[in-house]
């Protein structure tokens, strides 16, 4: 039998605690897990996402330097198929991102503005290393892996 118990200023303050407690433990794992295997939470990749056979694609994206003025993202679609690049920053600023394979060659370079987004597709399996560029200053760089 269940009991219907009247809900309270009381009640619901201890139930919404308990769900917000839940939910930060989650999140706190979550996010452990993350920096565990090396990807950065903020980059919109979930390393469960990688796991067991039935991926076709996996993209994960490892950065080595982050700006602090510049908010630089490069990320996977949910199906891991394209690669999202975007850049927030100064207004009327440039932001180009090259790509390179691990023999140092060009594989892909594109130019965006700040507050757009690209979208880079049809991307090989291997191990690239991106830089993110704007007025001739390096502000970003890290590895892109594609399974």
């Amino acid at each position: 039998m269940m009991k219907t118990v009247p809900l309270t200023k009381t009640t619901l303050s201890t139930n919404l605690k308990g769900c917000l407690t839940a939910l930060s433990l989650a999140l706190f794992v979550h996010f452990s897990a993350s920096a565990a295997v090396g990807v950065t939470p903020t980059d919109g990749h979930d390393p469960l996402s990688c796991a067991g056979p039935d991926t076709i694609h996996c993209i994960q994206v490892t950065k080595a330097q982050s700006s602090k003025k510049i908010k630089v993202r490069l990320y996977p679609d949910a199906r891991q198929q394209v690669l999202f690049f975007s850049a927030t920053g100064e207004d009327g600023k440039v932001y180009q991102l090259f790509l390179f394979d691990m023999d140092g060659r060009l594989v892909s370079q594109t130019n965006i503005r700040n507050r757009e987004t690209t979208v880079l597709t049809n991307i090989t399996e291997g191990n690239f290393l991106f830089e993110v560029f704007t007025d001739d200053e390096r502000i970003e760089n890290g590895q892109v892996t594609v399974r």
